[in-house]
């Protein structure tokens, strides 16, 4: 982040550096299974803040990366976000008509092309992570961590399931705090992780940048608990009031509104204090997490 650039702008020029990448990385409309790609596509390239990848590359740069050489990491770890919205929105999921300002997936190419779409966005994924262009021991390393973000064992799909059952369960801290940590804070965590290993970083910085994920990560998801609550459709660009209606297990319905801003800016305080050693060069991945507990949408 430049000096007298602000967080919004920069993040608007970041996304815009991602969405090129994407476009060149994944397969056009016109290649064969072509209505496969075009869903693909569709939902890849439907906009989107894309905090995860710039999380990626903010801490890549922080430590001395090169952002073209970070580009295809962070995009691997887009692609597998999209993949999640598109299989969190199916009818036997959470069951949702709007997703970035527009249909879904499966409401615009019918339910079956849309798991296949969100298959083969993770398939991309790996694939794009296993042409990474740093030391091999790294590169493994990384696709170790995403695979392990992703998976069962406090990892995304294991979130989704708890977030599942947790619909037919008493909201309790450990229920909302296990299915956070797990299914949207685990791939912001290895966003971080995988940024710092791919710039060389040591066993020291990898720790406080985990831990620092860890908080952001919880915050972001309580913040966006509270947005469902607070915001409109237009606004959220999906639809508003989900949660509640479908009894999700959610930081407001467990702690309240008012605990559920407190509790999120004290994550991004304590997550602040673990980048205290790096100085300036962590100013970028502050101001990004201050966003994620200040934003509207």
């Amino acid at each position: 982040m430049t000096a007298p650039e602000t967080v919004t702008s920069y993040l608007a020029r970041r996304a815009g550096e991602v969405n090129e990448w994407l476009d060149r990385l994944v397969p056009s409309e016109t290649t064969p299974p072509e209505q496969l790609h075009r869903a693909m596509r569709y939902s890849l390239l439907a906009g989107g803040k894309r905090l995860r990848p710039v999380l990626v590359l903010a801490a890549g740069e922080a430590f001395g990366a090169d952002t073209d050489d970070l580009m295809p990491a962070a995009c691997a770890i887009e692609m597998i976000h999209t993949y999640s919205l598109i299989h969190d929105d199916l009818p036997a999921m959470d069951n949702d008509d709007l997703r970035r300002g527009r249909p879904t997936c499966h409401k615009a190419f019918g339910e079956a092309v849309a798991i296949l779409a969100g298959d083969a966005l993770q398939t991309q994924a790996f694939e794009t992570l296993a042409g990474l262009k740093c030391p091999p021991a790294a590169a493994i390393a990384i696709v170790g961590e995403v695979a392990r973000a992703i998976g069962t064992r406090d990892g995304m799909i294991g979130g989704q399931v708890l977030d599942v059952e947790g619909e037919k369960q008493q909201a309790t801290a450990e229920l909302v705090t296990a299915i956070h940590r797990a299914k949207t804070g685990a791939l912001i965590t290895v966003s971080l992780v995988s940024g710092g290993i791919y710039a060389g970083g040591d066993a020291d910085t990898i720790c406080r940048l985990r831990t620092f994920g860890e908080k952001v990560g919880l915050a972001f998801q309580i913040i966006d608990d509270v947005l469902d609550v607070t915001q409109n459709s237009e606004q959220l660009g999906k639809t508003a009031g989900k949660d509640t209606a479908s009894t999700k297990t959610t930081w407001p319905a467990v702690f309240g509104l008012e605990q559920s801003e407190a509790d999120a800016k004290r994550l991004i305080r304590e997550a602040f204090d673990e980048l205290a050693p790096f100085g300036p060069r962590a100013d970028g991945l502050k101001a990004v997490a201050q966003y994620l507990v200040e934003r509207k949408y």
